[in-house]
């Protein structure tokens, strides 16, 4: 089968498409023939060589796919059959032609959703489901700010804080974004480039802030997201973007609120915990996504580009141009 590779850490031009050998389904796994998959952040860091793939996982670049069941492996429980339409969170091995899956990670992708649509869903619709609900304990009418509010995380984190009946605020770097984040549903849009989002969030809130933040931004962020939490808050970091440094009185400010730091990697989870969120992100968010209805959830396509135009999906990527998911399309 085809798969994207590359032999040592670097830039996108590292990257290529080679012949490998086939997986074959073990105790439990489903053979899935990938049609579509998905780029993510983890995949540049582990292209760069800082962000190595969990032990045993494929070495592969790829955390989501979208596609068919080709075949099953021994001990499978008969869920799935032969030619069912699947999407999946992986630990690797997305950006090939073929990914073996454990039963249990397995989503049906909506009757009306196309392969190129699915294959936005699994990474960040689910870290955005976990983030809110698991580790962030969303309640009715409080008030969540998000940055990159444009990204694949940051759009699904929209769609899902109003289906909570909740209040989405976003941080982007664009007015293009912040349009975009307005168009999911977001309340209320700051640009983080050129006004103190922080004080912005304090007056859309009339000075009482935000229950919680998610955020992957980290150490450049941090004074103005104390400033904005309020009392008893929830700060979620999953992901370092402007690194993980921070120089200031951090711990008497989340003192003095009350306030907690609770950190999450999506990637890292054991398989039952990962399974946990996928079976509740199915029965709880995965229905919504069906034509007609309401609240509907939408996934974001940014753009698609053939395997074999991975680099520059890369190079995308890493200019932060995309608004959505970039999702790559394996040959038919």
């Amino acid at each position: 089968m085809l798969a994207v590779c590359f032999d040592c850490p670097g830039g996108p031009e590292n990257l290529y498409v080679k012949e490998v050998m086939k997986p074959h389904p073990e105790e439990g796994e489903v053979l899935v023939k990938v049609s579509a998959s998905a780029l993510n952040r983890a995949d540049l860091l582990q292209r760069r060589g800082k962000y190595p793939p969990p032990k045993g996982a494929s070495d592969i670049l790829g955390l989501e796919a979208a596609g068919s069941v080709a075949g099953l492996g021994p001990g499978c429980k008969g869920r799935w059959k032969t030619g069912d339409a699947v999407m999946a969170l992986l630990s690797g091995g997305g950006q090939a032609e073929y990914v073996t899956v454990p039963e249990g990670y397995l989503m049906p992708i909506p009757n009306d959703m196309t392969f190129i649509q699915a294959a936005a869903i699994p990474e960040a619709w689910l870290t955005a489901f976990q983030l809110l609900h698991f580790v962030g304990k969303i309640q009715k009418g409080e008030r969540v700010l998000i940055h990159a509010g444009a990204s694949g995380v940051g759009i699904a984190a929209i769609q899902l804080v109003k289906l909570a009946k909740a209040i989405p605020i976003v941080t982007a770097g664009t007015q293009e974004k912040l349009k975009a984040a307005a168009n999911a549903g977001a309340a209320a849009g700051f640009n983080y480039k050129n006004e103190d989002f922080s004080e912005k969030v304090l007056a859309f809130t009339q000075g009482s802030g935000v229950d919680i933040i998610l955020d992957c931004v980290g150490g450049s962020h941090w004074e103005k997201n104390l400033n904005c939490l309020s009392t008893d808050g929830r700060w979620i970091i999953y992901g370092l973007l402007s690194g993980g440094e921070v120089h200031g009185d951090l711990l008497a400010g989340l003192l003095s609120k009350r306030a907690s730091i609770q950190t999450s990697l999506l990637r890292s989870r054991d398989k039952e915990a990962s399974s946990g969120d996928q079976q509740s992100f199915t029965e709880d968010a995965l229905p919504y996504f069906s034509g007609g209805t309401s609240p509907h959830l939408q996934p974001v396509v940014d753009s698609v580009y053939p395997l074999h135009e991975i680099a520059e999906a890369h190079r995308i990527m890493e200019e932060n141009k995309n608004i959505g998911k970039i999702v790559i399309e394996m040959p038919a």
